[in-house]
């Protein structure tokens, strides 16, 4: 039980961590620091797709051939058409871009910005829900140690996501108050996606292979759709390269000697 909560608190932890950067730091983050934590963040989703989701959702489903991998293909596709439908649905504002995505509203462009990482949030709580669900019900596949390694992985990047957040809000204007407030209720998100995903599963376990393939899916969606694209675009594009690489091989580590 204390392995369960540790994992549904730390991805939270570390957001409002990350969002408390605007009471210490005046201006906005610089370009090419934002390029590197965006590259950092994308590196850990990656690797955990991989190695605390694919892979054990292969290995669980104990068979051979084609059929020890259909359950993560299945899910694989699923989670990525839940986050295009969500990303078509749900209107939401990229920091660096001047136009909304989604149907139009007359939301304001703030709470736009909040619901874009938002979207980007929810399978990094499924994925950690259903890690802990996985660790929970099937620990020879991926032992507690493996989940909260995931769960760690994704705290530390949502610190610099978090952030990213904050700053630019606080540089448009709103109050430092309020700047860190929407950097917090965004990361909301993530607990909320996992004690769902932990409750759904528990209720189902024979699905869990594909839950955990749906999660990675998700989060390869956000990774490919909008933030490899954020880091390529204008100059500083090398430093989301290498933050990719840093992220990818710290998530690589943590899961492998942690799991």
């Amino acid at each position: 039980m204390d392995g369960l909560i540790v994992g549904l608190a730390l991805p939270f932890i570390g957001t409002t961590l990350g969002a408390a950067c605007v009471y210490f730091i005046r201006d906005k983050l610089p370009q090419l620091l934002q390029k590197g934590l965006t590259g950092f963040a994308a590196g850990v989703m990656v690797a955990a797709s991989i190695w605390s989701l694919i892979i054990p959702s292969i290995e669980m489903t104990g068979k051979e051939g084609f059929m020890s991998v259909l359950p993560a293909l299945v899910g694989f596709a699923l989670g990525i058409g839940f986050l295009l439908i969500l990303d078509e649905t749900v209107p939401h504002q990229h920091i660096d871009e001047k136009e909304s995505e989604g149907p139009r509203s007359n939301i304001s462009r703030t709470k736009k910005l909040v619901f874009a990482v938002t979207l980007h949030n929810i399978p990094e709580g499924m994925a950690v829900g259903v890690a802990l669900a996985a660790a929970l019900d099937h620990n020879t596949y991926l032992p507690m140690a493996g989940a909260l390694a995931l769960s760690l992985g994704i705290a530390i990047q949502n610190f610099p996501e978090g952030a990213i957040v904050s700053m630019p809000l606080r540089a448009a204007g709103n109050s430092r108050n309020k700047a860190f407030g929407m950097g917090v209720l965004s990361g909301l998100v993530e607990p909320i996606a996992a004690v769902v995903t932990i409750l759904l599963a528990s209720f189902i376990i024979p699905v869990l292979p594909y839950l955990l393939a749906f999660a990675a899916g998700a989060m390869m969606y956000v990774v490919v759709e909008e933030l490899i694209p954020e880091t390529q675009e204008g100059t500083h594009s090398n430093w989301g390269t290498i933050g990719f690489a840093v992220g990818f091989m710290l998530m690589m580590v943590l899961d492998v000697v942690l799991g």
